[in-house]
Formats: C-alpha cells, sequence, structure tokens
C-alpha cells in the first residue's frame, strides 16, 4: 500500500505508523467520571466495510500526522489530508 503524503509525496506505508479509527471523538466532560460515554469511547469500536477514515503518523519522514479514507476491503486509498485541517474544521460552528 502507498499513501501519499501532502509533504513527502508518495510513499511506502512502511514508513507510517497506524494510530485507530479518525472518526471516534472524545468526550467533552474531561473525564469527570465514568460513564457511558467515556465507555464508549475508550472501548466500542466499528468494524465497518468500505471506506473508512483512518489516523497515521508519517514516522519516517516528515512526522506529520494524516487522516487517510481508504477502502478497508481493497485497500485503495481515496484521499490523504493532514489531521490538523481535519480536526479546525470540526471546530469551525456550522
Amino acid at each position: 500500500m502507498r499513501i501519499n503524503c501532502p509533504y513527502c509525496g508518495e510513499r511506502g506505508s512502511e514508513e507510517f505508523a497506524y494510530h485507530g479509527d479518525a472518526t471516534v471523538t472524545r468526550p467533552r466532560d474531561g473525564g469527570a467520571g465514568p460513564n457511558a460515554a467515556w465507555i464508549d469511547y475508550v472501548y466500542l469500536r466499528e468494524n465497518p466495510s468500505g471506506l473508512h477514515r483512518e489516523l497515521w503518523y508519517h514516522a519516517s519522514g516528515c512526522q506529520s500526522w494524516l487522516v487517510v479514507t481508504r477502502d478497508l476491503r481493497t485497500h485503495a486509498i481515496a484521499r490523504v489530508e493532514l489531521a490538523r485541517s481535519v480536526a479546525l474544521a470540526r471546530m469551525e460552528p456550522s
């Protein structure tokens, strides 16, 4: 599998480290106590088929955090975005 880093260009996946599901959002209560939202955040994950957004780190390259949209059935990469841009877009008012 090859990932097209926005800074370094296309590279082999061995240069990157997978860091999990990029669609999970942290509960806003700051961890005040054990509740259903925190249990879901820590322990529950979907097992999707098809396009999925994942968090990757370019460890052997520019050390950027990336959100990679990948088809989990074929490993074909549909999109690569800087994680910072994705996070900032989430914070914009709708």
